[in-house]
């Protein structure tokens, strides 16, 4: 595969992460007359291959080993209509659940047929109807070891809560292939000035969080945080979210802030602290090695713009022990 740069362990690491490459080989290219971008999802399907969601209703399937493009799937919702997806996971049958910001939690087939949609909790939808803001809802989604608890993550905070507050909703099924019911919420406090731009489980019952943001001065921000949601509070009946009401969130490490990594030779058009970065939407945990490490791939969505580049990135996680 073209464009990939190469890290070893000592130049690019924080105490958990090694960047190990990345790629922009997939920048400003076609597939069976698509354009490939506008990336903002990954999530590695039961063949190996690796999906690549488009927030334009498309769906790339990616060749494991050289990530190029092998397949393409229109996606629509149930009225046959083109939507904003923004987050997916396979299920154990191999039919994806797909999130997008109506909000809504979808079933699609492998070859993109709708099938069901789960029930979303009335606060969680947009207003009036409920207390989401336009464009800050489901932004993430990940399925706990097991296939009984699946978890979406809204993107900003709930109006009534604190901007710092952001909500995770959970679905749980007594058995694999089970019927989803809405279960408990948690909380979560990020970063002032970032946003959540995917989730993925990490294999323990712990959550890889991403968060996002932009800064004139500095470009891309982006952080990788460990969040642990077992002793956290169910907030489902909690109206409003704040650090004040003695709630206990999820307890949450930082994994790696990549504006620290080395650039690895990249290069990037618009101005960043570190060129490296880039918008990046969406995260996929690929391989766990022999010794327990996290191989972790992301994705940047470039909005279809001159200025931003669909890049790739490879990770090596070591989580801290539980």
């Amino acid at each position: 595969m073209a464009a990939i740069s190469e890290a070893s362990e000592l130049n690019a690491r924080s105490a958990w992460a090694v960047v190990d490459w990345f790629s922009d080989a997939l920048d400003k290219t076609r597939f069976e007359g698509r354009f490939v971008g506008n990336m903002s999802a990954l999530a590695v399907g039961p063949e190996g291959r690796v999906a690549a969601l488009a927030d334009r209703s498309l769906l790339f399937h990616l060749d494991a080993a050289t990530h190029e493009p092998v397949e393409v799937v229109a996606l629509y919702d149930e009225n046959g209509k083109e939507t904003d997806f923004e987050a997916l996971v396979f299920d154990e049958d191999g039919t994806l659940l797909i999130a997008s910001e109506e909000p809504a939690v979808r079933r699609f087939t492998r070859e993109g047929k709708f099938i069901e949609s789960l029930p979303v909790p009335d606060s969680l939808l947009v207003e009036p109807r409920g207390r989401a803001v336009v464009n800050e809802t489901f932004e993430g989604l990940a399925m706990q070891p097991g296939g009984l608890t699946l978890v979406a993550s809204m993107e900003g905070a709930l109006r009534g809560d604190e901007s710092a507050y952001v909500r995770f909703q959970t679905w749980e099924r007594e058995s694999a292939g089970g019927e989803f019911r809405t279960g408990v919420q948690w909380g979560y406090e990020r970063d002032g000035g970032l946003s959540l731009s995917d989730i993925c489980a990490s294999g323990d019952g712990r959550i890889l969080v991403l968060e996002r943001g932009f800064d004139r001065s500095v470009g891309n921000i982006i952080r990788l945080y460990l969040a642990d949601p077992r002793e956290a509070d169910d907030i489902t009946g909690v109206e409003s979210l704040s650090g004040r009401d003695g709630v206990r969130l999820m307890d949450k490490t930082l994994l790696v802030d990549m504006v620290d990594c080395p650039p690895l030779g990249a290069t990037n058009k618009q101005s960043q602290a570190n060129p490296l970065l880039g918008n990046i939407e969406g995260m996929t945990i690929t391989e766990t090695t022999p010794d327990g490490r996290l191989k972790v791939l992301m994705v940047t969505d470039d909005n279809q713009s001159d200025m931003q580049t669909t890049r790739l990135y490879g990770l090596t996680i070591r989580l801290p022990e539980l």
